[in-house]
């Protein structure tokens, strides 16, 4: 029976995962729509201002994950990254010079990368390895409602205020995300658990090395490939879409664009809930099939009609995509790093990789486009998200531990017999 301090602690968590769902993901669109309308910033300036803050998103990756591996102040970085993220978004409206947006775009997205290997250590910390993937689920649950809230919220406000109030917005969700961490009990965090090691088992005060984790480990190298094709693939569709819908009707974009990213987001919140709940029954492998078979799907879809409802329909796929993935992506990396102390540096090394198929996605899907068209590029994404599907099929093993499934299997009630 859950105490009191489980609730508190249950209760932040999602609490914590709601509030910090936009500021994880930054101003992205926010911020060109800004610079362009009231600083009137061209294009290329925009552009640079966004690759130098990811750039600098990939690089403090695998850093933040060691940090968090060797720091039992978890719930502090994660304040403190919060307060840096807020004094970012409320310096933005009274800068204009070029140097100091980039400064305050690359310090938000340098501190915004200790977030999600914060989250999944602390919860690691609380839940132990066989309780992580139900409540994984739950946190992407709660990331998923928040980012639809936050999107509903910064339309809304953008159309009342202007573009300035969405910084504002985020700040505020900053701030309420440090009151929920502060609420996460210290004294529920085992820190050996939450950096990967076994319950019970030797290796406790292991330090964690750099990339040599990812590279020794064979199946969670084929994984952090499959991840890197997956976002390859993924990253470029939105955007595709967003100017087909502008080519259709442009005053419809923006709206149709917004409905895009909040559906599949409402869409998400059941898939994360189930995947939470059966992962450890069903398994790991067969969800994340589904989730990657959906990628080649949608670029095939996108192809049969330019009509503008046919392609947001297509949108809502990935929310189902997109939901296994998020839900599961920390669970695989904690079955393929247990007992090894490495698990928060291998999550950055991969969240490292992946983010660079993702920063790649955008120029192939922009080359293809003008060499060939929009069909010839969602294609060619379909083509690499096969590929993915491929890879993970045949080299990623099932990473569900056997006992973890027998467990499960002996918990559930026993047939009902009908003489």
């Amino acid at each position: 029976m859950a105490t009191h301090l489980d609730r508190r602690n249950n209760l932040s968590l999602d609490s914590l995962n709601f509030f910090l769902a936009d500021v994880r993901d930054g101003l992205g669109p926010y911020l060109a729509i800004y610079l362009l309308a009231v600083h009137h910033w061209d294009p290329a300036s925009i552009g640079l201002v966004m690759t130098i803050a990811g750039i600098a998103a990939l690089i403090t990756q695998t850093p933040a994950g060691a940090l968090v591996d060797n720091t039992r102040y978890k719930r502090a970085l994660i304040a403190i990254a919060a307060l840096l993220v807020t004094g970012s978004c409320l310096l933005l409206p009274f800068v204009a010079s070029f140097s100091l947006v980039t400064l305050t775009q690359a310090l938000s997205a340098v501190a915004a990368s200790i977030f999600a290997p914060a989250i999944s250590a602390i919860t690691l910390g609380i839940t132990g390895p066989r309780a992580f993937t139900r409540r994984t689920g739950r946190n992407e649950t709660f990331n998923h409602a928040g980012n639809a809230c936050a999107a509903l919220l910064a339309g809304l406000f953008a159309y009342l205020f202007g573009p300035v109030a969405v910084f504002y917005l985020m700040a505020v969700m900053a701030l309420a995300s440090i009151i929920a961490v502060a609420f996460v009990s210290p004294a529920a965090i085992d820190h050996d658990l939450a950096r990967g090691l076994d319950p019970g088992g030797a290796g406790h005060g292991a330090q964690p090395s750099g990339f040599s984790v990812l590279l020794k480990n064979r199946p969670l190298l084929m994984f952090a490939v499959c991840c890197a094709l997956f976002h390859l693939a993924n990253a470029a569709m939105l955007p595709l879409v967003s100017q087909k819908l502008a080519q259709a009707n442009l005053q419809m974009a923006t709206p149709l664009t917004s409905a895009c990213i909040v559906a599949a987001q409402l869409v998400m919140v059941p898939v994360a809930l189930l995947v939470g709940a059966k992962a450890d029954v069903w398994g790991r492998k067969p969800l994340l099939l589904a989730g990657f078979l959906i990628l080649p799907l949608r670029g095939v879809l996108y192809v049969l009609s330019n009509d503008p409802w046919w392609l947001v329909s297509v949108q809502l796929l990935d929310g189902i995509g997109a939901g296994v993935f998020g839900a599961l992506f920390p669970v695989v990396v904690k079955d393929l790093t247990l007992g090894t102390g490495h698990f928060n540096i291998s999550l950055g090394a991969l969240s490292t990789v992946f983010g660079l198929g993702a920063a790649l996605s955008n120029g192939l899907a922009g080359f293809v486009v003008q060499a060939a068209g929009y069909s010839a590029a969602f294609l060619t994404l379909a083509a690499v998200a096969a590929a993915a599907l491929m890879l993970l099929w045949l080299t990623v093993p099932e990473t569900l531990p056997r006992s973890t499934a027998q467990d499960d299997l002996q918990e559930m009630p026993p047939p009902l017999i009908v003489p």
